[in-house]
């Protein structure tokens, strides 16, 4: 299914503020509060925003690689991972838009991207 714009979902660990900043400017966003996934493990949260076809938005850095590869090597699919480095939620918000604004969400398809 082609999609257009890039529809994240926020990893518990990435300020809420975000997700109202990113909605502010009409993107589409989840958070893990919003699923009631809080506390599910990192391998289910990717599983449930690949079925929902979201970009998963962490700054679990480790982890994610980690998932990207192996779904790299089982052939398994997402919607793209991006991993920030922990900041100010304007200067996330101001480099994911970077992102958001010049990648679509099939061009985002099981990529994974670092802000």
């Amino acid at each position: 299914m082609s999609q257009l714009f890039i529809e994240l979902y926020l990893d518990e660990d990435v300020d809420v503020l975000v997700a109202d900043l990113i909605r502010a400017r009409g993107f589409v966003v989840r958070t893990t509060r919003d699923a009631s996934h809080l506390g599910r493990d990192d391998a289910t949260q990717l599983a449930y925003a690949a079925h929902q076809q979201n970009t998963f938005f962490t700054h679990n850095r480790a982890d994610f690689e980690a998932l990207a590869q192996t779904c790299a090597t089982t052939n398994q699919t997402h919607a793209g991972i991006i991993i920030a480095v922990r900041h100010h939620p304007y200067e996330l918000v101001r480099r994911v838009l970077l992102i958001l604004n010049h990648v679509t969400a099939d061009e985002m398809h099981n990529q994974l991207r670092y802000i």
